[in-house]
């Protein structure tokens, strides 16, 4: 989905767009867009400079990462992104990287790639560690059963061996 910049001649115009899952999903990513994705934001001109500053909402469906089992992630993300024409970008010069490169972009031919801020945002609202459920128990480590849903039979039958020693003082006592 590309953004035409020639057809936005005023200084402040106001977009709100849906997108269905197929549209703006890429295959590979470590999440599914499980909902409709609601854009709202509002594009700021200046020249060729564009600003583009609102929110995206959707459901992602990621594992959860102790038991493997799909859940839905509620995403509400606020986004607020320059976009410089391609023409200013200085590939050849080396420079410090300032706290206000990390809200830019660059487009190139009149266009903004919006399934590109779009995964740039779902990205960004990832939690570091997805859990289902903050008591989510997990696998079992011996035969990998889900321990939310019941529970097995397996014991723990690993040991330090570096404990033997006090494990004997203890049985000798």
């Amino acid at each position: 989905m590309q953004l035409d910049l020639t057809r936005y001649r005023q200084p402040v115009t106001s977009v709100a767009r849906t997108f269905q899952p197929h549209e703006v999903g890429d295959e590979g990513e470590t999440y599914r867009i499980a909902a409709p994705v609601e854009v709202a934001f509002d594009i700021h001109k200046d020249k060729e400079k564009f600003r583009l500053a609102g929110r995206v909402k959707t459901d992602l469906e990621l594992p959860c990462s102790r038991c493997l089992e799909p859940f839905r992630f509620p995403v509400d993300a606020p986004f607020d992104v320059r976009f410089l024409p391609a023409s200013e970008l200085n590939a050849g010069e080396e420079r410090e990287v300032a706290e206000e490169d990390l809200e830019t972009s660059f487009y190139t031919d009149d266009q903004i790639d919006l399934n590109q801020l779009l995964r740039e945002q779902f990205y960004l609202a990832l939690p570091m560690k997805p859990l289902c459920t903050e008591g989510c128990r997990g696998l079992c480590p011996q035969c990998g059963t889900n321990l939310n849903s019941g529970s097995c039979d397996c014991a723990p039958a690993w040991e330090d061996p570096r404990l033997a020693p006090l494990k004997a003082l203890k049985r000798e006592s």
